[in-house]
């Protein structure tokens, strides 16, 4: 339950829609689910306004669908991140509302998906190699109730594919900028706008790129103003964060 839900419960419970024992049992549940495994934070939603997100990478697909279960049983909306095919396969047999975004390896079930905000996010991916990254901020920011621009294959090394989505890149509210090799597209963006720069270095690159580590640094050391950095590949984090930012401007 999201805090804007527990809202209209209450709403409703004024307007006599909904019995106080309703109310009391919503307000009642347990904080915390232990499946012996996992605690799973079920007011988790309530105190940030979306639901405990599910990290697949080191979990079995048991395990996953046994944490999503406990969601789905007090959410609307769930998201799973770094998803296999085996964990999304699992899924799928167990929610017939599940989506594998297989590009962003995330798994999003919805039975009721949030309405958009006004304002847009823009992801602006720097080349093809960057694009599983880009997604998973992507359709992160899209299940926490944002619309979402894409822009792709937009690197420093054609500016002009950049600069012809000029109009779209100035009027989004917060954009996310993902790069890879040298890590030079954010300090670019941010240069062109005056909305807050979330940049995502990933790991593509040749050898000197050191897993990404060249790009963070050159987009730590951004001579741009308004640039913030996240972890290498950490696209969750970029959309979770503009979504908090975006929800402010709306």
């Amino acid at each position: 339950m999201t805090t804007a839900e527990a809202i209209q419960l209450l709403e409703k419970f004024r307007a006599g829609g909904v019995g106080r024992d309703q109310v009391v049992r919503a307000f009642q549940a347990a904080p915390v689910a232990d499946l012996g495994f996992a605690q799973v934070d079920t007011h988790r939603a309530l105190r940030k306004g979306f639901p405990e997100v599910i990290f697949g990478a080191g979990k079995t697909p048991g395990q996953v669908v046994s944490i999503a279960s406990k969601l789905v049983d007090h959410e609307q909306r769930v998201l799973a991140t770094r998803i296999t095919q085996e964990h999304a396969r699992a899924l799928k047999r167990k929610f017939r509302h599940a989506v594998h975004h297989e590009l962003a390896r995330c798994v999003t079930i919805q039975k009721r998906p949030l309405p958009k905000r006004a304002g847009t996010i823009a992801v602006v991916c720097a080349g093809t190699s960057d694009l599983p990254v880009a997604e998973e901020a992507a359709v992160t920011a899209d299940i926490m109730g944002n619309r979402v621009e894409r822009i792709q294959d937009a690197g420093v090394a054609g500016l002009h594919r950049l600069l012809a989505r000029l109009k779209t890149i100035q009027e989004a509210n917060v954009l996310v900028v993902v790069a890879g090799m040298e890590g030079a597209l954010p300090s670019v963006v941010a240069g062109l706008v005056d909305k807050p720069v979330i940049a995502v270095p990933t790991s593509v690159g040749y050898g000197a790129s050191f897993g990404g580590v060249a790009a963070l640094l050159a987009m730590l050391n951004s001579c741009a103003s308004g640039v913030t950095v996240v972890n290498i590949d950490n696209g969750f984090g970029a959309g979770y964060a503009a979504s908090q930012i975006n929800a402010l401007a709306a």
